[in-house]
């Protein structure tokens, strides 16, 4: 199949970027002494791609919205970085930082330019170091990988974004396969550097075609730049009746309970899925998204009771996605929604080789030291560490049937009676149903089910909307160092 032809920097801003709009930051590129060869090849390049250097970098409006943008420019010398290729992203990064702009980055790149070897190679960390502290500023960072981008550019800025996606079939890693194939006498394992590979192993979060990445990057900014609600009293919530321990919990475990899908459909204004820990991991138990619920914009980290099933339960790996969350609500200072709804966490070999226990306690402790506003919706069932992996958080939501156990009562049976049958008087007996959680201080609101979620999911997922975008607007104003110490304070 013959690749499609690849867009140049300057066809991809009048794609993307509203007409006329841009304006650009660069200057004249400065360069140290250069042989004879070197500036031949330079000037051949910038006949050839009609710009100074292989990345452009300015302002432009998207939908409307001011962002800052650094774009590779593939036909300049395979779009690979020199010093001044490298002064310039820096000073762009730098420059968007200052002006208090989201900055879209949309790299294309062989990597560091040979002809200047060591002194542009370790430009990679001055470039790195910019985009930290652009992020550090809560300033949200975007990028769109295109076809090739290796070596030190994926290396720096190509693997930094807080919404990373990728052009179709694009050739995407670190090492160039050209290079490989000298160094090792044979071919690089073809279908292993493709962006569709790279989401499949959860280490971008889409592959998007260009002419979508618009539509994509707005609806990002649109929640990671939303002003937020002002706090007004949620409406009145019915009464909530006294519901059986054992009734709840069957009617927790029905199949067509709506779960966080049917909630994000029914109650959220803007929702753009993430994928995977960005590490080499994803798990379908474990949904990640940035959401909007009316204006106020949050982090989504929410167990998914479609994606998890008896051969593949929740692991290790959900929980590492959801501390990619955590790090996104930190970052860009956003409320973080955790939604707890699972059977129970995976009780396996492969779970314990991967560091379940370990997942759980670093979920705890980032959730408790977590320097953002946190809010937690019990949705269904919650069960095990894997349910209190996500529960730690400033305001607890649950669902009227929702319920939390450190183990499904029929295990707790088994422990105490040696049999199932004593479940029910012993989920009692723990105290899991929502009412008794409230009243011991787990639960702060109890949203009503009538009588169940199962048989009104429309009304009910609005219901529970209702109530988490007023709980957001008002975790967003208050003070984070306050809500730490609050956390901590035992």
């Amino acid at each position: 199949m013959p690749r499609r032809e690849r867009l140049d920097s300057a066809q991809l801003i009048d794609l993307v970027l509203d007409e006329d709009s841009w304006e650009s930051w660069d200057t004249a590129p400065e360069r140290d002494a250069i042989s004879d060869d070197y500036a031949a090849a330079l000037a051949a390049a910038a006949e050839k791609s009609g710009v100074d250097e292989s990345v452009v970098t300015g302002a432009a409006r998207l939908r409307g919205r001011r962002i800052a943008v650094v774009a590779g420019e593939f036909r300049f010398l395979a779009g690979s970085i020199g010093v001044a290729s490298a002064r310039r992203i820096v000073a762009a990064v730098r420059r968007a930082t200052a002006l208090g702009l989201p900055l879209v980055a949309a790299p294309v790149s062989g990597g560091t330019r040979m002809q200047e070897g060591t002194p542009a190679f370790v430009w990679m960390a001055q470039i790195s170091a910019a985009v930290a502290a652009h992020k550090a500023a809560g300033l949200p960072y975007l990028v769109y990988l295109r076809h090739p981008t290796t070596g030190g550019v994926m290396a720096s800025w190509g693997s930094l974004g807080h919404v990373t996606v990728a052009e179709p079939e694009a050739l995407v890693g670190f090492l160039g396969p050209r290079v490989y194939e000298a160094l090792y006498g044979e071919t690089f394992p073809e279908g292993v550097q493709t962006s569709e590979n790279l989401y499949a192993h959860g280490l971008i979060d889409a592959v998007v075609e260009p002419e979508e990445i618009g539509d994509i990057l707005d609806r990002a900014l649109a929640i990671l730049l939303a002003p937020g609600d002002p706090v007004v009293p949620v409406a009145p919530l019915p009464p909530v009746s006294d519901v059986d321990t054992w009734d709840s919990i069957t009617r927790s475990r029905r199949k067509d309970r709506p779960g966080v899908r049917r909630l994000l459909k029914y109650a959220a204004s803007d929702v753009v899925p993430l994928n995977g820990t960005g590490q080499g991991e994803h798990d379908p138990g474990l949904m990640l998204a940035l959401a909007r619920f009316g204006e106020t914009p949050c982090v989504v980290l929410a167990q998914d009771r479609r994606g998890q099933t008896e051969l593949r339960p929740l692991g290790p790996a959900a929980l590492r996605e959801a501390r990619r969350g955590m790090r996104l609500a930190e970052e860009l200072r956003m409320p973080l929604l955790t939604i707890i709804d699972t059977p129970g966490a995976a009780l396996s070999v492969e779970a314990e080789e991967g560091g379940l226990a370990g997942e759980i306690a670093r979920c705890l402790a980032d959730l408790v030291t977590l320097r953002a506003p946190t809010l937690s919706l019990m949705l269904g069932q919650g069960t095990g560490g894997g349910a209190l992996a996500l529960l730690p958080a400033d305001r607890v939501v649950a669902a009227q049937h929702a319920w939390l156990s450190p183990l499904p009562p029929e295990g707790a049976s088994a422990i105490v009676h040696r049999d199932t049958s004593h479940a029910p008087d012993l989920a009692r007996a723990q105290r899991v149903r929502s009412l008794d959680l409230r009243a011991d201080g787990i639960v702060d609101v109890i949203v009503p089910e009538l009588p169940d979620a199962a048989d009104e999911p429309e009304a009910f997922c609005q219901r529970v909307g209702a109530v988490l975008r007023h709980e957001l607007s008002w975790l967003r104003r208050q003070d984070v160092n306050g809500l730490v110490a609050s956390r901590t304070a035992g």
